[in-house]
């Protein structure tokens, strides 16, 4: 097969969900550095791609996509044979939480409280660290019933939040207290495949 365009920039979180799936799929790819400190994305030749002028977005010989979990549902459903997106209504509606939250809770949670210190948002930094632990304290008792967000199981679900629970702490939000959440992180990280998302040494993150 020709190799999957895979439009990126390393730091974003959202990238790296697609990049982690890439990864675990095992799937030939063709990386595109998007500068985003230069504003790469927001160029005509960038937004004819995604008009939304955002990372990431993917070419698969022709199929072009943008938006993480879009991009997520898309890969699972043509190479995960079954694995990572379950076909029963009851899965697969478990899974779309997921992603609804990681679309919600984690980016205005985490996500927010970590583009203001490794990126400098003007955003209420109190707020985010709020949101955030109102997100890990629900993920702490679910992650209690099962190894993964949606099941027994890994899927997208727990692609699409692990990148920026990974480096929450990177916005000042610990993860000492949630023991589960941090149990089901290594799970993640010891699947076959697993690449990482470059770390950087803000707020709580004191090793990169």
């Amino acid at each position: 097969m020709q190799p999957i365009k895979f439009y990126n920039f390393p730091r974003s979180g959202h990238a790296h969900r697609v990049e982690l799936m890439l990864s675990l799929l095992q799937l030939p790819t063709e990386e595109i550095f998007i500068d985003l400190a230069k504003g790469e994305h927001k160029q005509p030749a960038y937004l004819a791609i995604n008009s939304f002028g955002q990372v990431p977005a993917i070419d698969d010989d022709g199929v072009v996509l943008a938006d993480s979990n879009a991009i997520l549902v898309y890969l699972a459903q043509k190479y995960g044979n079954g694995r990572w997106l379950p076909a029963d209504p009851v899965g697969a509606a478990r899974v779309q939480r997921w992603l609804s939250v990681a679309a919600g809770q984690i980016a205005f949670g985490p996500a927010a409280a970590r583009l203001i210190t490794v990126f400098g948002a003007q955003l209420n930094a109190e707020d985010t660290i709020t949101r955030a632990h109102n997100l890990l304290k629900v993920m702490e008792l679910e992650l209690g019933k099962s190894a993964c967000l949606a099941g027994s199981e890994p899927s997208i679900a727990d692609i699409a939040a692990y990148s920026y629970i990974a480096h929450a702490p990177e916005g000042n939000v610990s993860l000492d207290d949630y023991s589960n959440v941090r149990a089901w992180l290594q799970r993640i990280e010891a699947l076959p495949g697993f690449v990482g998302m470059p770390r950087t040494v803000a707020g709580l993150q004191k090793t990169a």
